[in-house]
């Protein structure tokens, strides 16, 4: 897939091109960056209180691909996109039912690729702020806040028009999108020495901007883990094992590289999760089982991610 638009083209009206028609991500990304919008077990709603909360993701993408094996680096316009993201963000439940979510990211991305018109390699540092996240959230099901409803938006305060990129690797998409997801916790074994807990979250954006509609993306977690131990009052540590399913459908829009986007995914994650009283710490290293992309695209070997938080 080619990350770089001709820049002899058309002026401000040729920058528009991301279309991906499954639910989207919360930035443009030419694969996979949305599975970083689930949240880990530690941001589940668990009580009327504030948290405040900072996360970031790491993803390299060196390596072309198309359908379910590796395919020849010649086949791609694209050589490399690395993408790091931060995101600031605040959850407040005003009782054991309602709550609010607001999500602000930022993203540093590198990109390398071969230039359609010069056929030379062309290399873009880019960083700046990202799509933010409002979302609402409804836990009213059961007394423990065990299960709940998130729905709400993501906005399009991204950059999505920064000269030489094309849509789908720029930081911000241009589209509103509309944010569907659920939550549950549950128990594993009658002895409560196994815990675990499911996630899914669906994007969809509601329509093209200057010819390009990111595709609609899904993303859910199915995560599990023991009692952990207890380090000390008030610290305790838990390993987290994870897999997670990303599905994205292709681009659309006259400005969208339809031929090759779009695609599923399975991952496996294996993390820690450290909590030090108020104060929560996650990280985790994730690696694909399995992956079919729709054309030629860039995939990583590994990615990873980290969240703290701290209740108020």
């Amino acid at each position: 897939m080619s990350t770089f638009r001709k820049i002899s083209a058309a002026p401000l009206g040729a920058l528009a091109a991301l279309a991906l028609a499954a639910p989207g991500a919360a930035s443009a990304c030419a694969c996979g960056c949305g599975v970083f919008d689930v949240a880990t077990s530690s941001l589940f709603p668990s009580g009327a209180h504030t948290t405040l909360f900072a996360q970031g993701g790491y993803i390299d993408q060196t390596r072309n691909w198309s359908g379910t094996s590796s395919a020849p680096a010649a086949d791609n316009d694209d050589l490399h996109i690395r993408s790091s993201f931060y995101t600031a963000g605040v959850q407040t439940m005003f009782d054991r039912r309602w709550g609010l979510t607001v999500a602000l990211p930022y993203t540093q991305r590198h990109v390398s690729a071969v230039d359609e018109d010069s056929g030379e390699i062309v290399r873009i540092d880019h960083g700046g702020i990202g799509d933010a996240r409002v979302l609402a959230t409804y836990t009213g099901f059961s007394p423990d806040l065990s299960s709940g409803l998130n729905f709400g938006v993501k906005l399009p305060t991204g950059d999505w028009n920064h000269a030489g990129l094309e849509r789908d690797t720029q930081i911000g998409t241009g589209t509103t999108d509309l944010l569907f997801g659920g939550f549950h916790r549950f128990g594993i074994d009658k002895d409560g020495r196994w815990s675990g807990f499911a996630q899914a979250d669906l994007d969809l954006p509601t329509r093209q901007r200057r010819g390009y509609r990111p595709g609609a993306e899904l993303n859910g977690v199915l995560g599990a883990y023991p009692q952990g131990w207890q380090l000390a009052p008030g610290v305790a540590l838990t390993p987290v094992l994870e897999a997670l399913l990303s599905v994205r459908r292709h681009d659309a829009g006259a400005e969208a590289n339809t031929a090759d986007t779009g695609y599923e995914r399975v991952l496996a994650a294996a993390g820690l999760d450290l909590r030090v009283r108020r104060m929560h710490f996650y990280a985790d290293v994730e690696a694909p089982l399995y992956q079919r992309m729709r054309g030629n695209q860039l995939v990583a070997p590994w990615q990873m991610r980290f969240t703290a938080s701290v209740d108020l």
